[in-house]
């Protein structure tokens, strides 16, 4: 634990009550347990308590019920007793019931596991579960197959734990780059720009749904040339009604009434014209409005194509070429057909941009960060850490101390290759090892976990396998490109010094077959003031995974996306 979080906990005395939360009617389970002493000191206080029952049975033939209830806030379960007085027990000790009780906290007899546990006095509520039905049994379950049930997963120990480290490790994200002068930025979820240049986008379009009312529309209501015709001679009729009452000298109100009457049936008669074209278009080519034989983008919601994001770095770019430090934090998107361990369609991306840095800059930030991180975990969250230390990952706390404590290697991609073509002769590689490669997973765990022990930073890779905005070295062949490779996970962070010079960037973006038209505002930034920035990536599940030795990304999100499920 750091001195500040072990002073504060210290300055609690066996006297202390224990509050309420604020705005809930319980005290947290965490303000009992996470005492120094496990709560032993607050035996004899009257609280408030709620929370879902682990596990429950009942003793002494039916007397009172022993209940293990977790209310979210820590790993620890707090031991209920419930007389049968009280309430009827056979409704409290079914695994996944709600209760909201009153009671006296009690020492515990000697020689049994708890410190402390609590009387109940008064049950407040009772949310029932029928046991025969609840598909979370006490029992272990596999975290595949909680994914079918992403609804109630939060109650098991390894999710709320996995909630627990991604609030701390989200809190600390906050933590570092406000302590350091970043400002935190919104970019947009919807964008018009490929970052990465892949093409593998979620399209944001209301032409589907347009076509369909359209169609339905249509089919109800159909219009007709008659029908066309009579509007037309509608329109005539109304017309001559006007000019009549012109030539009678009739009053104002008169002919305002004949006027306004004319051009409802002239408004009546574009809306059918226009119809019977939509209907033509629709028996020749469809309901998607088309031009020169491909999709009108014009007529859709924004006027262009649109997409979700698959990063917020080009927007945050322009905050960053006028605030010089800031960051963004939300959710990106990539439509992958993947399947893989390590693949989500909606994931989260941290990701920082620094004025008037450098690659150096950049490595120096990303190393300082991964590091913070690991260290709030110990510091903030080791309850959490230890239970994934016991039942997931016996590694995961070395793992966490040995980062926060290291000094990062670095090392050339060239080295890098070199180090992997060395170690081929030895072993075998899935991936071919040669110079312009795009690093595998397999390489990027040999160097952190085999050859180096510890986080990796390599750097300079060659330009054909990174994206147009990095910037070119002068040997013309690598750009200032750099990745953190920790063990468990390999690929940890992305990172650049990103391309300021407007004709060297504008020739990238021609090299990758992307067209200028789209980047266009993002070129402004190079002709106009431009300056030498970085910044870098940071998947913020992968972060998770390292932490937390879960091996699956679909189990450290609380509402996983992938190929062919979007529960919820």
């Amino acid at each position: 634990m750091s001195t500040e979080s072990t002073t504060a906990m210290e300055r609690l005395t066996l006297s202390d009550a224990v509050a309420e939360a604020q705005f809930s009617q319980r005290v947290p389970i965490q303000s009992v347990l996470g005492r120094p002493d496990k709560g032993a000191g607050l035996a004899g206080q009257r609280i408030r308590i709620g929370g879902w029952v682990k596990t429950g049975r009942e003793a002494e033939k039916g007397r009172f019920a022993f209940l293990e209830v977790n209310d979210g806030s820590c790993p620890g379960n707090l031991q209920v007793i419930v007389k049968s007085e009280l309430y009827k027990l056979s409704e409290v000790v079914a695994t996944g019931t709600c209760i909201h009780v009153q009671g006296l906290l009690k020492s515990p007899p000697e020689g049994v596991k708890q410190s402390i546990e609590l009387e109940v006095e008064n049950v407040l509520h009772v949310g029932f579960v029928d046991a025969v039905k609840y598909p979370l049994p006490k029992t272990k379950l596999t975290l595949e197959l909680l994914r079918d049930f992403v609804h109630l997963r939060p109650r098991t120990n390894t999710i709320s734990a996995v909630a627990r480290i991604r609030n701390a490790l989200a809190y600390a994200t906050h933590t570092f780059f406000q302590k350091h002068g970043f400002l935190y930025v919104h970019t947009p979820i919807i964008t018009t720009s490929d970052c990465e240049g892949a093409g593998e986008m979620f399209q944001v379009t209301t032409l589907l749904s347009d076509a369909e009312k359209l169609e339905r529309d249509l089919k109800r209501n159909p219009p007709s040339k008659s029908g066309l015709e009579d509007a037309e001679l509608s329109v005539k009729e109304k017309g001559e009604a006007v000019a009549k009452l012109k030539s009678d000298k009739a009053s104002k109100q008169e002919i305002a009434a004949a006027v306004s009457q004319l051009a409802k049936a002239k408004g009546d008669y574009s809306n059918l014209v226009e119809r019977l074209k939509l209907a033509e278009r629709v028996e020749n080519t469809g309901s998607i409005s088309k031009k020169d034989g491909k999709i009108d983008y014009t007529e859709d919601f924004f006027a262009r194509q649109a997409f979700l994001t698959v990063s917020g770095q080009l927007q945050v770019e322009t905050y960053a070429c006028g605030l010089s430090s800031v960051y963004t934090f939300g959710p990106t998107f990539r439509a992958e057909h993947s399947h893989t361990s390590r693949h989500l369609a909606e994931f989260w991306m941290v990701e920082p941009e620094i004025a008037f840095a450098d690659i150096q800059d950049d490595m120096n930030c990303a190393e300082e960060y991964v590091r913070f991180l690991c260290q709030w975990l110990l510091d903030h969250c080791y309850d959490d850490m230890e239970f994934m230390t016991k039942y997931i990952d016996k590694t995961a706390i070395q793992r966490l101390e040995t980062v926060a404590k290291s000094k990062f290697h670095r090392l050339t991609y060239t080295e890098a290759v070199a180090i992997l073509e060395e170690a081929s002769k030895v072993r075998k590689f899935e991936n071919k090892v040669e110079w312009g490669i795009d690093l595998a997973s397999e390489h990027e765990r040999y160097l952190a976990e085999e050859k180096f022990k510890g986080p990796v930073i390599v750097y300079n890779y060659p330009k054909a396998i990174k994206a147009f905005y990095m910037k070119l070295n002068d040997d013309k062949k690598t750009v200032a490109a750099m990745d953190i490779l920790v063990p468990k996970v390999g690929e940890l962070v992305g990172g650049s010094q990103r391309e300021e010079d407007y004709e060297v960037l504008k020739q990238r973006i021609l090299e990758m077959g992307l067209g200028t038209e789209p980047y266009e505002w993002y070129l402004d930034l190079r002709r106009y003031g431009t300056v030498k920035h970085s910044g870098f990536g940071l998947g913020f599940e992968r972060m998770i995974l390292f932490a937390t030795g879960i091996e699956n990304i679909r189990d450290v999100i609380p509402f996983p996306r992938y190929p062919g499920r979007a529960d919820l």
